[in-house]
């Protein structure tokens, strides 16, 4: 028995800009997607084969106040492998979606609104990067924009089963009086692709009925909507829904509106939980 957000928070607690970090290679991102798509059939065995040689492991967790059971990749060690991250995904459903922390710690709060997803709803999967995002050297640890990661190679892994995800972000902590973002308190896109489902819509409407101004990328220029992100592109290309959610700090993590947030987002997972 674990106490699972203490878990996670413990671990992101560690992340630091200054941080070394490596990440893995195409046989290594390779050897875990192939892990990860068996432990979603439930093969943990082969998963735990292919893990332990790129210093990985597959962990049954219970949950002490939920007593959900999640399954754990994490790493075995303090290597290389130790900063690239973590997948949670709950071990008594099917998983039906994923909520995706590419920047715990930089992005403040998220980490916490994504344990949050998780422990509240269904049916999901937590995929959480393993560093701060300026770790490394020249953005090697910025997952929403690199390729090479072990986080990519998860979310992609998830999209190919057709397991849609909201990926979350956070504004400046610090914005001038001129910026833009500081009408908003939540900038919501479908990443590279140019317009939303029902349920996304229906999202953006959910943020506005608990008091969240929202801009909606998809019918509204918007700044921070993520056209760039590669996890959005490869969604796209798998036709898979993937949303963009950036949050302002009061909306993440223990803000005053970090309620309305999660509240308005476990609407999305239900949705898609039922699908």
């Amino acid at each position: 028995m674990v106490d699972l957000s203490s878990r996670v928070l413990s671990y992101t607690a560690t992340f630091r800009p200054d941080a070394p970090y490596t990440p893995p290679d195409g046989e290594q991102r390779e050897q875990l997607a192939r892990a990860v798509g068996r432990l979603l059939t439930g093969d943990a065995r082969t998963a735990e084969h292919l893990l332990a040689p790129i210093g990985l492991k597959v962990t049954r967790l219970t949950d002490t106040p939920s007593g959900r059971r999640y399954d754990e990749i994490a790493a075995t060690g303090h290597g290389d492998s130790a900063h690239w991250g973590r997948l949670y995904l709950n071990a008594d459903s099917r998983v039906r979606w994923s909520a995706q922390v590419p920047h715990p710690v930089s992005d403040r709060g998220t980490e916490r609104l994504g344990l949050r997803l998780l422990e509240d709803n269904t049916g999901g999967a937590l995929v959480l990067a393993g560093a701060h995002r300026r770790a490394g050297r020249t953005d090697a640890a910025d997952v929403a924009h690199r390729e090479d990661s072990a986080f990519h190679a998860i979310v992609v892994e998830l999209q190919k089963r057709g397991v849609p995800g909201v990926q979350l972000h956070g504004f400046a902590e610090e914005q001038g009086e001129d910026d833009e973002d500081d009408r908003y308190d939540a900038v919501l896109s479908t990443g590279a692709v140019q317009s939303a489902p029902a349920e996304v819509v229906a999202l953006a409407d959910r943020f506005e009925a608990e008091g969240l101004r929202v801009c909606r990328g998809w019918s509204a220029r918007c700044r921070l909507e993520g056209r760039t992100n590669v996890q959005g592109k490869a969604a796209q290309r798998q036709h898979v829904t993937f949303v963009h959610l950036e949050l302002a700090p009061s909306a993440r993590g223990t803000g005053r509106d970090a309620d309305r947030a999660a509240d308005g987002l476990a609407g999305l997972l239900t949705a898609w939980a039922q699908d």
